[in-house]
């Protein structure tokens, strides 16, 4: 009984050998479809851990809103010149650092205040994805009442000191409507529509 067995595990034997010598034409391919496969995954990875601390720091704070440029979300803030819609867009290289847009809109579409407010920068820790707090950056921003009736302004930010993949938060934070005893800072950044 184990000599009628035998030839047939040769044939067996001799068919996956032949299988196996013949080089795979595919296996190229799908290595590389894999890396784009296993790239795009780490991308998204990074994108959600980012949302995740954006949105678990704006549930913490009442005095301004968290934007993390790898979470590509907008983030809402209750200002003092109402419910606002804040994110940020095009994070380039810059001579000094990076620049960027920061766009801020109102929640229900109707004109924005003129205000004026700050804006930090800075890295976040690799470990736990917070704000690195200590060596952050800022500038004044204002959006004046000549730019208005609008209710969206998209303001060109200078992140001095940091490239573009070293921006890891962006905070908007003290708004303060503009009224003849609150005016802004002459050095403030405008919107790009009064630049």
């Amino acid at each position: 009984m184990t000599i009628a067995y035998r030839p047939a595990c040769v044939v067996v034997t001799l068919l996956l050998a032949g299988c196996a010598a013949q080089p795979n034409a595919n296996v190229p391919a799908l290595k590389s479809e894999m890396g784009q496969l296993n790239q795009r995954l780490d991308y998204l990875n990074n994108q959600v851990s980012a949302l995740m601390q954006q949105n678990a720091l704006n549930a913490q704070s009442d005095s301004g809103v968290y934007i993390y440029p790898a979470a590509q979300t907008a983030a809402e803030v209750d200002s003092r010149i109402g419910k606002l819609q804040v994110s940020l867009s095009q994070v380039e290289t810059e001579a000094n650092g990076s620049r960027a847009l920061l766009h801020i809109r109102t929640a229900d579409n109707q004109p924005l205040t003129p205000f004026f407010a700050t804006v930090d920068w800075g890295q976040v820790d690799p470990a736990t994805g917070k704000p690195l707090t200590a060596d952050a950056l800022s500038q004044p921003i204002v959006v004046p009442a000549s730019l208005l009736p609008k209710s969206d302004a998209a303001i060109e930010l200078r992140l001095s000191g940091l490239a573009p993949e070293q921006v890891g938060f962006v905070r908007l934070h003290d708004i303060t409507k503009i009224t003849a005893d609150s005016l802004p800072p002459p050095d403030a950044a405008k919107p790009l529509s009064q630049q």
